[in-house]
């Protein structure tokens, strides 16, 4: 199936519904096989084995609003296709949302005086942004975050409608000093110290702007660096131990004494042993299983 330009709708979420009947219509529909779910969803789950179609999947899902163990283990790996997997998987995610989209949109639509794709558009793009990178896979009921998000995107944009600009003063005119502050508080800056004294290492430094400051989904960023999600989630995570304490003393914000230096050094040079030892256990297991076959 197939929709030509001049059959596209103008209305985006319309524009979704069809690119997603495409997508699953025969001879090979979008489809879900929910067997490796099996052991998160547990046997009380109620959510059907095997491979799935997902407009059936939607429905199921529709028709058992309490299911919520189920709903996040399926959101989850929704979410994790659409990030890993390609454009049809994020169809597929915004399709599957679709009836909480139009749900929000009907509402935010009332007494609004601007254009009704506009609005739809905007639903739309904070649903992508938080499917892209804000919702964290960590944390339970990411299909709540996600329509959250949506809501938010549509609502802020009828908030702004019509407000009026807020006036500021003349620069050329301004009294009193306008010295630059020291820019000691941007995080950029302080993560790039954090690099030059060893407590961040130089391979993390990209990573963890990615995920802590740029808030990037973690998943692209563990398969680019060839690395297990939950092992780039605990190295951030110890990262942000060591900043915090760095920051406590002083360190990123104040000058650093020849001792710390070489003490921070010396921690960096630790850890590269602790990650070189443990990038190769992996292959002498990986040997050890081969031979026992």
């Amino acid at each position: 199936m197939t929709a030509s330009a001049k059959d596209w709708p103008d209305s985006p979420l319309d524009a979704v519904d069809t690119a997603f009947a495409a997508l699953t219509c025969d001879p090979d529909p979008l489809s879900l096989d929910l067997d490796p779910l099996a052991d998160e969803l547990g046997d009380d789950s109620g959510l059907p084995g095997g491979v799935i179609a997902l407009p059936a999947l939607r429905q199921w899902l529709l028709e058992h609003p309490r299911a919520y163990t189920a709903r996040d283990v399926v959101w989850r790996e929704l979410v994790r296709r659409a990030r890993l997997d390609g454009p049809a998987w994020v169809i597929a995610a915004v399709a599957l949302a679709m009836p909480a989209l139009r749900r929000y949109a009907g509402r935010l639509h009332t007494g609004w005086a601007g254009d009704a794709h506009d609005l739809d558009a905007e639903i739309l793009t904070g649903f992508l942004s938080a499917l892209r990178d804000r919702v964290d896979l960590a944390k339970p009921a990411p299909y709540a975050a996600l329509c959250m998000a949506a809501w938010r995107a549509g609502h802020e944009l009828r908030q702004r409608d019509g407000a009026e600009a807020v006036p500021v003063d003349d620069l050329e005119h301004v009294t009193g000093p306008r010295t630059p502050k020291r820019p000691y508080g941007h995080p950029d800056l302080l993560v790039r110290r954090a690099v030059e004294l060893g407590i961040v290492d130089a391979c993390d430094e990209q990573p963890y702007i990615d995920v802590r400051l740029g808030r990037r989904a973690i998943e692209p960023i563990a398969a680019r660096l060839g690395l297990e999600v939950d092992t780039l989630r605990r190295r951030v995570e110890r990262i942000d131990v060591r900043i915090a304490d760095a920051l406590a003393a002083g360190m990123l914000t104040e000058a650093t004494s020849p001792r710390a230096r070489e003490d921070l050094a010396a921690a960096a040079e630790r850890r590269q042993h602790i990650r070189a030892a443990r990038g190769g256990a992996r292959p002498a297991a990986a040997r050890v299983r081969l031979a026992a076959a």
